[in-house]
């Protein structure tokens, strides 16, 4: 059993307090005490002593029913099956410098994130996690389908959280990996965002590696192919100038297809690119709902189901027949 509002129960004593009271306690009531005695003697004379206890009684006893009615009674469960199907979907989220060029509108992470976001919207039953990554990775979110929670998460991804700069692919698929491996049983999905600029370390030997754990890699490029300058930004994010290199010279940052690619090939995945051209978004999320959905989780839960009614009714009924008992003394026909 349970109650949907369990603060009301703390009415219930002073209710039981005065109705245990009265059950121990109770005395013919003096209703007038200051009254003339021959005023007194002549009105109690009337008065129906026990019709008056009952009433007093069911008036209590009523009211005790409004109590527990307004704190909602819950039981009388029934139990439902549930069973959910989608994929465990990672994001590993690139978030270097490169990641600011403005060649894609407003800027490649912001696009990134604006795509992401949608996609997102659009998943139904998938685990979604999130890892951020440049010269280190690290787990940002983990596995959940609270898609609130990650979109706020998304939100907050810029290329400012690792102070380790880089664009170290190997990292981001190894912990991806970490997160994912130890459930055998669902099927298992890596979503690799970056501009593949300035790559470190054995990217395809862990995507090789993701795929042999049945772990498919997609990777999304994010850039044009022309490239783009790199803003610096100061503390207030105002664009003060552009990277460049030791020369002076302003630094193109270019997309990287071909390691992106050899990633998705690898990995058994696909490659996509977010461009300024259309919402990316749109593919990503055909190419999930294609996949082959495997049950993630199937419970038996309780739902309990509301039953105040029979309780006001009873209230109903105390209180009509309180009001409605004679405490008077009939008097008798001659």
């Amino acid at each position: 059993m349970n109650f949907s509002s369990p603060y009301f129960l703390f009415f219930l004593i002073p209710a039981l307090v005065i109705f245990l009271r009265d059950f121990l306690f109770y005395e013919n009531t003096d209703f007038f005490p200051k009254g003339n005695h021959k005023t007194k003697e002549m009105s109690y004379a009337n008065i129906n002593y026990t019709n008056h206890k009952i009433s007093r009684y069911l008036f209590l006893i009523g009211t005790i029913c409004l109590i527990l009615s307004i704190a909602g009674p819950q039981f009388g469960s029934k139990v439902k099956k549930v069973e959910r199907q989608g994929v465990d979907l990672v994001i590993a989220f690139d978030t270097s410098t490169s990641m600011d060029a403005i060649d894609v509108k407003p800027s490649r992470i912001e696009k990134a994130k604006y795509e992401i976001g949608k996609l997102i919207q659009g998943l139904k039953g998938d685990r979604v996690s999130l890892i951020v990554f440049a010269g280190t990775s690290h787990l940002y979110l983990p596995l959940t389908t609270d898609y609130e929670a990650a979109q706020l998460f998304l939100s907050a991804i810029d290329t400012k959280m690792i102070p380790n700069q880089g664009t170290s692919l190997s990292s981001a698929i190894e912990k991806a990996i970490e997160t994912v491996k130890k459930d055998q049983n669902k099927y298992k999905v890596v979503l690799l965002i970056s501009d593949g600029e300035d790559h470190e370390g054995n990217a395809i030997e862990f995507s090789n590696q993701a795929n042999e754990l049945g772990i498919d890699i997609h990777t999304i490029g994010i850039g044009s192919d022309l490239g783009g300058l790199v803003p610096i930004r100061s503390v207030n994010n105002d664009d003060e100038d552009y990277k460049r290199d030791k020369k002076g010279k302003l630094i193109t940052s270019v997309l990287n297809k071909k390691i992106l690619k050899d990633i998705a090939a690898a990995g058994n995945g696909y490659y996509f690119q977010f461009s300024n051209e259309g919402h990316s978004h749109l593919d990503l999320n055909n190419a999930i709902d294609a996949m082959d959905k495997r049950k993630i989780n199937s419970y038996e839960y309780s739902e309990y189901e509301d039953r105040y009614q029979p309780l006001t009714l009873f209230s109903f009924i105390f209180f009509m027949v309180s009001f409605l008992l004679p405490t008077r003394k009939m008097e008798k026909i001659k």
